[in-house]
């Protein structure tokens, strides 16, 4: 019987992964913030811009499936912009309109009015300073309102919709 051997040889990877190196987590965390500040102007436009695109008035030929959907895209955007800040009131707000959205009847017969309170609070919670003593009454009033909006209209687990 024979027995072939041989050498194994280390790939060029493998080397260069047990080699120390790199940066330090810290520094790392700290270019990362540096990278996502640079960012956030922009994410805030596209905020603006996309909370306008709710509030404005339909297009005429836009079905009322169709027009569901760009309100979900729609909230769905603020959610991955605003997601990065923590913005998570702001969040929230996006969140509850894309449940509000995800249960209402393709064959029409939700209320738009829903839709724009929504983005109204959520253009009234991207104006009000995070950080600011005096406006946590307000951004806690604003979600209280608007958790009540989705209590009152998503239907309850296992029970038929109103």
């Amino acid at each position: 019987m024979t027995v072939i051997t041989h050498a194994a040889r280390q790939s060029r990877l493998a080397e260069m992964i047990d080699r120390p190196g790199g940066v330090s987590i810290g520094r790392a965390l700290s270019d990362a913030k540096t990278n996502l500040d640079a960012l956030k102007d922009q994410a805030r436009a596209v905020i603006v811009q996309t909370i306008a695109t709710l509030l404005a008035e339909p297009l005429p030929d836009v079905s009322e499936p169709e027009r569901l959907d760009r309100a979900y895209a729609a909230a769905s955007q603020i959610i991955d912009a605003a997601s990065l800040f923590a913005l998570d009131d702001l969040c929230t707000a996006a969140k509850g309109l894309c449940d509000l959205l995800d249960a209402a009847p393709l064959q029409g017969g939700f209320d738009w009015r829903i839709a724009t309170v929504h983005a109204q609070a959520m253009k009234l919670l991207l104006s009000l300073p995070p950080e600011a003593e005096e406006t946590i009454e307000h951004r806690t009033a604003i979600m209280a309102n608007l958790s009540e909006v989705l209590r009152r209209k998503l239907p309850a687990a296992g029970q038929p919709s109103a």
